[in-house]
Parts: C-alpha cells; structure tokens; sequence
C-alpha cells in the first residue's frame, strides 16, 4: 500500500511532523515525544512495542508473507537547543528549543512508514524494526545506547535517513562509501602570565599564543594530511579576558575535526598536540589538551545503495538520484553499521521558490513537507525490498 493510495496519510504525516515541531525536546529527554509516538504507534495492526530506554521506542513488525530479512528502519527525535525565528502556524512552544535538523520530519515520515507495511503485511516477508530514536545530537548519542540494549541483534540490514535542506526537495542522495565524517572534538587552556595591558613584555600573553595556535593548527590539514584524505580542523571557540587593558593569565579555545579514514583520525589528536607544545613552549606557556572522540564516520553499503536506488526508481520515479559528496557533518547512525551492512539517505527538503533555504541548526531551519512522502515511501519501499532478500 502507497502513500498515494492510502486515504488521508499526506495529511495524517504532516500533522505529525507538525505536532513533534510544536513540542520538541532535547537529547535524552525527549519524553513527551516518546509518549506521542508510542500513542500513534498503538493504532497501527501487528506491531510489537518495546522502550529499549526510557526515551526511545521500538515497533517490531512480523511479516505474513513468509521468511525474510530482518530489516531495521531509524528515525531520530531530538532537538536542539535553539530559540525558534521561523513564522510559522506550528512553531515550536518550548521557549529555547526547536526542531531544526528534521528530526520531527523524520519521526513523522517511519510513524508514515509503519502504518503503510503495517496495513499490508500480510504481503511483507521477514521482520522490520521501527526504531525511533533519541539523542542523536548529543553525545555520545542514543544509537550506541540502542545497540547495547540490543536493538540490533539479529537484523540483516540497516536504513536510515536525513531531510536535507541544502538539496532541493524532489532529489535523493544515495552514495557507496563514506558520506559522513567522523566529529572529534578538543578542548585546550593556555596557561600565561597575565599582567597589565600596556607592560606586555612583563608577561606571557595566552591571547598572542592562542592567535598562534589557532594559526598553527591549519597546517595540520593543510600542510601535515594527505590531500586526498579528507579532514577539517575548525576552533570554534576562544575565552580569554575580561578588561581592554588587562592580559589575562589564561585563554581557553575548543573546536572540532573532521576526518573520514580511521588512520587520519587516529594522528590527528597526536598532531595538534604536538603544534600546540611547540607554540606554547616557544612563548614560555603551559597548556592543558583534551580530545573528545565522537561518533564514527558513516560508510554506507554499495550493495544496499544500489539496491535503495532500484527503490528510489520503482516507488519515486520522478524523483532525481544524486551521488551527492561527502558531507563532514557527523551522524551515530554509524553505531547501527557496525552490527549490519546499511545506507543513510539524504532527501531533498529544500525549496528555494519558498524561500525554505535556511542551513540545518539555524533558528529559521524549516524543511519542505512535500519531501515527507517520499521519505515515507523511500522506507516502506526499502522495508519491502530489503526483507525479501
């Protein structure tokens, strides 16, 4: 059963969507959320609940058809902490937190995708699992928490996907290989010799040495990495100081990188080190480094995409497929693969006619809610394709 022969389920999906965008919650507190979903959820024939956490819900759907794949489909649902400037109808009521990832649009395009195979399976083989998950923004991430709660014993393969507001809605990326990087983060304090603004020479100035360093670290990518590795060091933020004429004893600099290959990843906190000594001992400074290990970059199965883009032509042929590139944001859809073969797609949920153009974590981030349809069937297709074996 399509979207398009399912009386109401447009309208039912983007009520939805709505309703998750008007009540959005943080990472690992998403309990209203959890609640709702598992209430839609309730509705729907021959779905098997569970809360593997306390803010996460599992619908698990036996197919009538006979023996098949087991096939896990993830949707995320947090939010973030960003204060809404979207004028909408539906905008959010939780002062300070918003929907702007797509994470509503997610949850609502798998609560699509669950009623659509529910209602028919006694035509689906196999077993699909409807994972609606919390805290990808916050790490270490809700997915590692599934896997360790056992979400992902026994499935053959795993699908999940991203609305994207950069891509114009109407076009699905499906790339082989890596599409998401790796999002390690450093924290770093510079410890100086404060004193007065106008005497420099009498002290050990942390603000000129982070300037250095901040320099210095854009050769680790520029001069020190393979160029056809991809990585990306950014420092993000500086503190330091608090009077226009005094130096201040200590500055303190955070930032993130960025890589794709694990070789690349693992010198890199080795790397950045080493040009934070070297700065910090050329000034007569000491420093204390912190690097923080994020999520695993995503590789996507070249067997399940192409399989996926067989779908994409067969339940949305007028939908554009794009390889698309690399993206050096991160995603713990990556805990998922590390138990299956999988593929994270990216839906064009951008409009540039109605002015839908504003980057993902933006407080004016909106998606085109034409793009929930085919995120709901691009998941029931894939559900179909992928437990039949």
């Amino acid at each position: 059963m399509s979207v398009a022969a399912h009386d109401g389920l447009r309208e039912q999906v983007v009520a939805w969507r709505r309703w998750l965008h008007q009540h959005p919650e943080l990472g690992f507190q998403e309990r209203e959320t959890a609640r709702y979903v598992e209430a839609q959820l309730r509705e729907m024939p021959g779905l098997h609940l569970s809360r593997p956490t306390e803010t996460s819900v599992l619908a698990v759907l036996r197919g009538g058809a006979g023996p098949g794949k087991t096939v896990l489909l993830r949707a995320d649902m947090d939010a973030l902490p960003i204060e809404e400037e979207a004028e909408v109808e539906f905008r959010s009521q939780h002062p300070g937190v918003m929907h702007a990832c797509g994470h509503d649009g997610h949850t609502a395009m798998l609560l699509g995708a669950a009623k659509v195979l529910s209602e028919g399976a006694a035509t689906l083989r196999g077993e699909v699992r409807f994972i609606f998950q919390h805290a990808e923004e916050v790490f270490p991430g809700g997915a590692q928490q599934l896997v360790d709660a056992g979400v992902m014993d026994g499935v053959d393969l795993a699908v999940g996907t991203h609305l994207m507001s950069s891509v114009p809605v109407g076009t699905v990326v499906l790339r082989d290989g890596p599409l998401m990087a790796a999002p390690d983060a450093f924290d770093i304090t510079i410890q100086g010799k404060g004193g007065h603004g106008a005497m420099p020479h009498q002290t050990v100035d942390p603000v000129v040495i982070a300037a250095q360093v901040v320099m210095a670290f854009q050769t680790a990518v520029s001069r020190l990495r393979d160029p056809i590795d991809p990585g990306v060091v950014s420092v993000t933020q500086i503190h330091g100081g608090s009077a226009h004429n005094v130096i201040p004893d200590t500055v303190t600099l955070g930032g993130t990188v960025r890589t794709f290959s694990e070789e690349l990843r693992s010198q890199m906190p080795g790397r950045l080190e080493t040009l934070l000594r070297g700065v910090c001992e050329a000034y007569g400074a000491t420093y204390t480094f912190r690097y923080h290990t994020g999520y695993r970059p995503v590789n996507n199965d070249p067997a399940t995409t192409e399989r996926l883009r067989q779908v994409v032509r067969d339940v949305l042929p007028g939908v554009t497929l794009s390889d698309g590139v690399p993206l050096m944001g991160g995603e713990d859809f990556s805990a998922y693969l590390t138990r299956s073969p999988g593929t994270f797609v990216l839906i064009g949920a951008g409009n540039e006619a109605q002015g839908i153009t504003a980057p993902h974590h933006h407080p004016r981030f909106m998606i085109d809610e034409a793009a929930l349809e085919h995120g709901v069937q691009l998941y029931a297709g894939a559900a179909r394709a992928l437990t039949a074996g």
